[in-house]
């Protein structure tokens, strides 16, 4: 099966390790009201937005300076039928140089254009990898969801 999975790319300046140490910083980029822990091999963290979006994930790969793979244990999206399309995907940060720079290859495996919420949610990685992960790496400040509050993807869905 030929399925398109959802994918962004980052090059940037800072060293494998700076990227690797800043997309473990889950808090840091994706959401302050992270539960668990988000940096090392079978940590298990969880993804809240309100009563919108609900995620459990476990790292399942952590290869320093290289690759950070998560798992989607159980997932709950409130605007699309199948409230668990994300449930069984996995989440992979693929780290390599570029000549002098550093590439992050960011893929969401199985979030792929048959789903329903696949505008929705790739527009959103898409803001979180390419805005506030990006922000993180190259200045130490990403843009993460603030704590209780709306989000970015609650702005997607009104529009």
């Amino acid at each position: 099966m030929n399925t398109q999975n959802f994918t962004t790319t980052l090059l940037v300046d800072q060293t494998p390790e700076e990227v690797f140490n800043a997309i473990n910083n889950v808090r840091g980029w994706w959401s302050k009201d992270i539960e668990g822990s988000t940096d090392k091999l079978n940590d298990e963290f969880i993804f809240q937005v309100k009563d919108v979006h609900y995620s459990k994930i476990k790292l399942r790969e952590v290869i320093p300076n290289k690759q950070v793979v998560w798992f989607v244990m159980y997932n709950y999206l409130n605007f699309v039928k199948d409230k668990s399309e994300w449930t069984g995907t996995k989440v992979r940060f693929e780290i390599s140089q570029q000549g002098n720079k550093t590439q992050l290859l960011f893929t969401h495996e199985g979030l792929v254009p048959e789903f329903e919420c696949y505008g929705v949610c790739s527009t959103a990685w898409t803001n979180y990898v390419q805005d506030s992960l990006l922000s993180l790496i190259t200045t130490g400040k990403g843009h993460p969801n603030l704590e209780e509050s709306d989000t970015k993807i609650d702005i997607e869905m009104k529009n």
